[in-house]
């Protein structure tokens, strides 16, 4: 089980990421509406993953994940959006993303994706 911070600023993507957590056993610790909220909770939390989409108000995922990645670079944030374009996924693994997941997910790829990044190396 995984300490998780949620980051979309629609509510409703929100929503859809916690339950499928929840349901696959993992503690949501926090939530976050855009970038700023994202690093501030990041900061206050220390969640075992974040997940962050990438189109956000205020400041964005791509922003909000290189400024996390600095504070923390052993920061493991996992990008959902539904900006599935190769260089947008690229641009994250670069600046530290440990995996990426397109919008609309599937359930079993959200949980696979957390897995996957909790896993011990």
């Amino acid at each position: 089980m995984a300490r998780i911070l949620v980051v979309d600023d629609a509510a409703f993507m929100r929503r859809m990421v916690i339950d499928v957590l929840q349901t696959g056993g993992h503690e949501v610790v926090g939530e976050g509406v855009n970038g700023n909220e994202a690093l501030a909770r990041y900061q206050e939390l220390r969640p075992d993953v974040t997940t962050l989409d990438i189109t956000m108000p205020e400041k964005d995922g791509l922003t909000a994940l290189r400024e996390i990645m600095a504070f923390d670079p052993s920061a493991k944030v996992v990008m959902c959006s539904a900006l599935a374009q190769e260089s947008k996924v690229l641009e994250a693994v670069k600046a530290g993303a440990k995996d990426f997941i397109a919008k609309p997910f599937q359930a079993p790829r959200v949980l696979s994706a957390i897995d996957k990044v909790v896993a011990p190396a």
